[in-house]
This record gives structure tokens, C-alpha cells and sequence, in this order.
């Protein structure tokens, strides 16, 4: 059976994509980050997933307020680069996993979970700078994507409590798959920010690092924190975390916490990465 390898939770700041795409990592501005997230990049060139199933956000790319789908799975053969405005990034297109994307597609549907299917889905920023973030500039991405979008642009957004046990259910999926592919699901988005209003620039590195203390450790309560809190403390962007709780629910109950790094600020924002194994 196909099988679940690890989790990553990581920021998908497109500060850090233009970085990556215009040769910047080096600077003394962007040097610190890369250099924490270098052990990361090791891990994923050894560690090798065969499928990334990518839990992000769209930001007005593929979706408008026209259309607002909760949850999205891509089950396309493959999956362009978004164009947010300026062009598109300078990076591969992701080949698509179709048998297990649409596999996931009916296993979560008829686990009551009520997805949209999408046939045809430009991936932007939010699903792209994961993948750079620990494959950083390959001339193309060395694992097929499944691309899965959650709403948390326009409220109300999916609580934590749903995105975990999300999360548990594409793990049942994932193992009942009849392959043998080794299988990383990304959670992406946050930490703590705000891009706008009065509290623009918010960033609380305290309640961050204690997100992170309890996706390894206590993920049960982690998931049951209301979007007010997650407004209050960590920003009106901070409620990107709750994709996380999608990955943790896809992960054994117990972790063995791989790699993790925080830094701040990647422009006005918190960033964190973390890898997560299934504990033997």
C-alpha cells in the first residue's frame, strides 16, 4: 500500500519565492533564513516522497469570490504556475498524480467530506514556494503534486477540528491506495501576520513557537482553537493555520519532530518550517 512518509508545515511567503527566483539568498537580508532552512532541504534530498499532496490556499488565482470552494483537490496530469499579476513564476510546472489524486478524491468524498474536483487548477504562491522552499531551483520538481485547497480567504473558513480530522482522513485514503508511493503531505500558510488594517505587520512569535510546540505534541488541542483566536493573536492571515492541523491529522498520533526553524521577519511576516516523522 502506498504510505504516508512525513509531514511538513512551512510559510509560503512569496517574499521568499521572488528571493529564491532572483538569486537573493545569499544577501544579508535572506541569508539567515536560508541558512536555517538548508538542514530541511537535506532531509527532503534523502528522504525522496514519491507525491507531495500540497494543502494550501489560493489567492485569487484559480478561485474568486465568484466561486469559493472549502475544500479543492487537483486531479489534473498536470498543474501550471499561476499568474498572479506579474507573469507567472519562473518555475516547472508540477506533474500530477491522477490515480491517487482522484483515489483521494472518492475515498474523502465518501468519508462525507465534500469536496470540489478540478479538473484544470493553476497553482500559485501558495503552493509553489513550499516547493522551492525545500527543493529550492530544480529545472523540475523531483515528486509528483497533488494540489488540495482550503478556504481561508473568505469566512467562514473550515475550523482546525474539521482541517485535522481532514487530515486523517486522507491518511485512510493514502493507505488503502494499491501502490507503493511514498506520500509527503505539506501544510502551508501562516504564521502569525497581517497585511492590512490597523494591525498590519502583526507578529507574535510567542503564540507561534507554542503552535509548533503543540502541533508535535498535543495536536488534539491545538485543533479545537476557535478562528477568533487565531484572528486575535496570530493576525488575520493567521488563520493559514489551521492547514497545518490538515497535515498533523494525516500523521500517527505520535511524532518524532525532525526539523524545525523560525524566523522573523521574511518581509512583515513570521515564518516557520517543521518536519514531521511518524514515531516508530
Amino acid at each position: 500500500m502506498a504510505e504516508i512518509i512525513a509531514g511538513i508545515g512551512t510559510s509560503h511567503v512569496p517574499a521568499v519565492g521572488a528571493a529564491i527566483d532572483n538569486g537573493k539568498q545569499d544577501e544579508p537580508y535572506w541569508a539567515p533564513y536560508f541558512n536555517k532552512i538548508q538542514p530541511a532541504r537535506d532531509w527532503m534530498a534523502e528522504a525522496r516522497p514519491d507525491v507531495c499532496i500540497v494543502v494550501y490556499n489560493d489567492h485569487a488565482s484559480a478561485f474568486s469570490l465568484d466561486l469559493i470552494p472549502t475544500f479543492a483537490i487537483g486531479v489534473a496530469a498536470r498543474f501550471d504556475p499561476a499568474d498572479e499579476g506579474y507573469g507567472p513564476r519562473g518555475v516547472p510546472a508540477a506533474d500530477g498524480h491522477p490515480q491517487l489524486a482522484w483515489h483521494l478524491a472518492e475515498s474523502l468524498i465518501t468519508d462525507e467530506f465534500d469536496l470540489t474536483i478540478a479538473n484544470k487548477l493553476p497553482i500559485d504562491h501558495g503552493c509553489t514556494v513550499p516547493l522551492s522552499v525545500l527543493y529550492g531551483r530544480p529545472d523540475a520538481w523531483p515528486c509528483r503534486i497533488i494540489p488540495l485547497c482550503v478556504n481561508v480567504i473568505q469566512y467562514p473558513a473550515p475550523t482546525g477540528h474539521r482541517c485535522f480530522e481532514l487530515g486523517k482522513a486522507i491518511r485512510r485514503a493514502v493507505e488503502t491506495y494499491p501502490g507503493d508511493e511514498r506520500v509527503a503531505i505539506f501544510g502551508t500558510g501562516g504564521m502569525s501576520h497581517q497585511l492590512q488594517g490597523e494591525r498590519a505587520g502583526l507578529i507574535n512569535t510567542d503564540f507561534d513557537l507554542a503552535f509548533l510546540d503543540r502541533l508535535v505534541s498535543d495536536p488534539e488541542t491545538q485543533a479545537r482553537v476557535g478562528h477568533t483566536e487565531y484572528l486575535r493573536e496570530a493576525g488575520s492571515e493567521g488563520i493559514e493555520l489551521v492547514m497545518w492541523l490538515v497535515m498533523r491529522g494525516a500523521l500517527s498520533p505520535r511524532v518524532t519532530e525532525v526539523h524545525r526553524s523560525h524566523h522573523v521577519p521574511t518581509s512583515n511576516t513570521s515564518n516557520g518550517l517543521i518536519i514531521l516523522e511518524n514515531a516508530a
